[in-house]
């Protein structure tokens, strides 16, 4: 390789240097946290960075910048994640004050009663391939769509774990994924990535960043160390997205206009009774003015309130956290600082500009409701790892592949999370009426619900191999929150009823015999403590 010439610079300077060409040999992380630690695990396993022929990973983090730390919830997509990097199970389960999740309960956000409440489990629906469930569920009337066509929200109701304790690391009994201490989980992936994957941690703060003169960064520069030269650089410095926002100016895809919320306040409650059962799903509560989500870890419950300031103030935010944390058991000497976080959302025009690509808040955020920020991470990293490119050559190609594939990824969650609120019944603020407004709902949304008034949601709607959401998500809000579609003039034989009733009965016995199975959830919890689960 030539040498570049580096010359000290401001956050936002440049300076003239030769474009060293050749292999992408280095790759430079800044920021640590779930992202950055999670993208380097990803790289050093899939790429053998422990080994002399592997990739070289670098990842700064500053130590006078804290991580936010409150993504609690996961999709199960980070069973394969956590396993393509080589840790076990059973010490993330230890180590990160980690329990199971299946999926998500949603409390009165149809039409506000205390009785309103339904399910988005993480398994298919029994027989989703085979038949049009939803014409068989018209037939049931009194019976929420998710516990008809699903056997796992009769597990949650009864707080059942996912899995036995004979079940081996990362096998299920029903699909689940992770609610975790988002701090715990970074220390977690830092340690492993060091110890063992053969990462280099560089804790310093970046002063300056310096280029080659066609526009490419060459390297950062530290308080301690000095400049860190890469090929790659990925940036996960959190909202500030030094690299890719202050940097190189990319802006934001502003979404206020159709996600109104845009603040959150953040709780730790202690379990009142330490033998209290577990909630084995997140469980999401409206309120007048946004909904408050309640996580269950081992040791504790994460809990807090999200938003909207242009319909409410900060203070009445928090009283309404206040009153749910003791109306769900907490106690108020328990109830400690409330700090608040604020949310802007919106995600980057373009996620990979010239040698350097965003990953995680850098990205683009919008309010946690289906926890879709560490989905984004997860699908990030994998797909960088996977089409890493070998030369500066080839990566404007993966750029331009990555960049399509999360511009129609955030465009999709975008989607997804709106559902929640045009579908609501709810009329008693000026929030609820705001998101009925056809202005505030996306195109697509639009044009999808015009369709799914005559059909259900299907792979014809949502066609990636890697949809964030898949269809069966969106039936289960759909016809969770009450939508009803309308007959179409002519019959179908996959709408045959008996066909569907077939599927039903195979849910309700599922169910039975896995209630009879399952251990609790908090006994599950327990034996992986003390016990351990068995590995393959």
């Amino acid at each position: 390789r030539r040498p570049v010439r580096w010359g000290i610079l401001s956050p936002l300077g440049n300076v003239e240097g030769r474009c060293v060409p050749g292999g992408i040999q280095d790759i430079v992380i800044l920021g640590g946290g779930t992202a950055g630690w999670l993208t380097a695990a990803v790289l050093a396993a899939d790429h053998e960075a422990a080994a002399p022929g592997g990739v070289r990973i670098t990842l700064v983090e500053s130590p006078d910048v804290r991580t936010v730390g409150v993504g609690e919830g996961t999709w199960p997509t980070m069973r394969d994640t956590l396993r393509r990097t080589g840790v076990s199970e059973t010490d993330f389960l230890r180590e990160c004050d980690a329990a199971f999740k299946q999926g998500s309960k949603f409390v009165r956000w149809r039409d506000g009663r205390d009785e309103d409440s339904y399910y988005h489990p993480f398994v298919l629906p029994q027989g989703f391939l085979d038949a049009n469930l939803v014409a068989g569920w018209l037939a049931h009337q009194d019976v929420p769509f998710g516990k008809l066509v699903s056997f796992q929200p009769h597990l949650c109701d009864a707080g059942k774990a996912p899995k036995q304790f004979s079940t081996p690391e990362w096998a299920a009994v029903a699909n689940y994924a992770y609610h975790l201490d988002a701090g715990k989980l970074g220390e977690f992936m830092r340690r492993h990535c060091v110890g063992t994957l053969g990462v280099r941690h560089v804790p310093d703060h970046v002063v300056g960043i310096e280029s080659h003169d066609n526009g490419d960064i060459a390297a950062l520069r530290t308080r301690e160390q000095g400049a860190i030269a890469g090929d790659l650089f990925i940036d996960c410095s959190g909202a500030r997205a030094l690299l890719l926002g202050q940097y190189y100016g990319i802006g934001q895809v502003p979404l206020a206009h159709v996600l109104f919320n845009d603040r959150a306040i953040a709780a730790q409650v202690p379990y009142a009774d330490p033998s209290a059962e577990i909630a084995c799903q997140t469980i999401s509560t409206a309120h007048g003015n946004g909904w408050i989500w309640d996580i269950g870890l081992q040791s504790r419950r994460g809990v807090g309130v999200v938003y909207s300031s242009a319909h409410t103030s900060d203070e009445a935010a928090a009283d309404e956290l206040h009153r749910h944390i003791l109306a769900t058991g907490g106690r108020e000497q328990d109830i400690g600082a409330l700090p608040k976080i604020a949310i802007q959302p919106g995600y980057r025009k373009t996620f990979w500009h010239r040698n350097c690509v965003a990953v995680g808040l850098s990205s683009g955020f919008m309010e946690p409701l289906e926890a879709s920020s560490l989905v984004l991470v997860e699908l990030a990293a994998g797909m960088i790892s996977d089409q890493l490119p070998a030369t500066r050559e080839a990566m404007d190609i993966v750029a331009t592949r990555f960049n399509e594939a999360f511009l129609y990824r955030f465009g999709r969650v975008v989607d997804f999370l709106k559902l929640h609120y045009v579908l609501s019944r709810r009329a008693d603020t000026d929030y609820w009426r705001d998101n009925h407004r056809a202005e505030s709902i996306p195109e697509r949304l639009q044009e999808q619900l015009s369709l799914w008034r005559h059909q259900p949601p299907s792979r014809y709607d949502l066609p990636r191999v890697e949809e964030v959401f898949p269809s069966a998500s969106y039936q289960y809000i759909l016809y969770g929150m009450g939508f009803r579609p309308e007959p179409r003039p002519t019959a179908r034989h996959a709408d045959d009823v008996r066909r569907a009733e077939g599927h039903f009965q195979e849910a309700a016995d599922l169910a039975r015999r896995m209630l009879a199975a399952l251990p609790g959830h908090r006994e599950m919890l327990e034996h992986v403590r003390t016990r351990g689960m068995p590995r393959i």
